[in-house]
């Protein structure tokens, strides 16, 4: 069999329905299916998603499918990579429907900079068939303040960060991620992967190329509902960071508590979701976000894969 250009990596958890259209979008690809291997990683789920993947391994020459207790995105993905055939490694969710050229506008990137140390970042923006609520545009909108994706803030450049290190749509080389994997320390949502990129910045001297035309459309309702669990997760997470890299400022100042605390009081918050949605938002999410970093998180054994296909 040829050896893939790609290995596509796909942590999912009960999402079998959205994952048989990322599968099938993967199957649309313009370049050729054998340059192409997909590892989709089970992270605890108990839906159809046995019977997604066996559906998709009559289709792909190439399909792995990794199950393990729900152990994070970040582990799912380095219990991928011991299987990755490819040059370079593709991360996207389960909820991320590519384009069909995605994979293309990805290999001319890293063809034009052939370094060891160049990943790229693809646009990722809301599926057309879902209606965005202004909740959901505020997610994306990292010019105030939403904890989703900030790529209005990308407008006009080439290059980004290392907060823009997004594996909802991302590619690198596989020799670089041998050296260098995600913490298993984080087990909650959030982080794992700006901290994965923050390391390779230091230690690799990383540069992140953003191709706007490698396209992924995110296929997930959100609703408001979700915020409180998904600031926690994330203020968790920015705990652990903060452990891990101290020279950075991840958690707030006292002086930011005290204003934190201010705007995510009852009353200024009654007041501020009458005046600027946006604004109530993002108060919103700092209330949750300081829950996350005052509980404690903790530290639990890194669990067991098995290799279905």
């Amino acid at each position: 069999m040829q050896t893939p250009f790609f290995t596509v990596i796909i942590p999912t958890f009960n999402r079998a329905e959205i994952l048989d259209r990322n599968l099938e979008a993967l199957n649309k690809q313009t370049i050729p299916q054998s340059e192409i291997q997909i590892i989709v990683v089970n992270d605890g789920g108990n839906d159809k998603t046995d019977e997604v993947t066996s559906k998709w391994s009559k289709i792909f020459k190439n399909l792995k499918y990794i199950k393990q207790q729900n152990l994070g995105q970040g582990i799912a993905r380095n219990n991928a990579l011991k299987y990755a055939e490819g040059e370079l490694i593709l991360f996207i969710g389960d909820d991320i429907i590519l384009e069909e050229n995605a994979l293309e506008e990805h290999r001319k990137i890293h063809e034009k900079h052939p370094e060891l140390n160049v990943a790229v970042l693809g646009f990722t923006t809301w599926h057309p068939e879902i209606k965005v609520t202004p909740f959901m545009k505020w997610l994306t909108e990292g010019r105030k303040g939403g904890p989703q994706f900030a790529y209005d803030m990308l407008e006009n450049k080439k290059t980004a960060d290392y907060r823009f290190f997004y594996t909802s749509n991302l590619s690198l080389k596989k020799s670089i991620l041998v050296k260098h994997q995600f913490d298993p320390d984080f087990k909650n949502y959030g982080w794992e992967d700006i901290e994965l990129g923050y390391r390779l910045t230091k230690k690799e001297n990383l540069k992140i190329y953003y191709n706007k035309s490698a396209i992924g459309y995110h296929y997930h309702e959100i609703d408001e509902s979700s915020l409180e669990h998904r600031m926690i997760s994330i203020g968790k997470s920015a705990k652990i960071f903060q452990k891990k890299h101290p020279e950075l400022k991840i958690l707030p100042s006292q002086y930011k508590k005290i204003i934190f605390q201010v705007i995510t009081s009852t009353p200024f918050l009654t007041f501020v979701k009458i005046v600027n949605k946006n604004f109530y938002y993002y108060c919103l999410s700092k209330k949750f976000f300081l829950k996350g970093i005052e509980s404690s998180s903790s530290i639990t054994p890194h669990g067991i894969i098995t290799l279905e296909k």
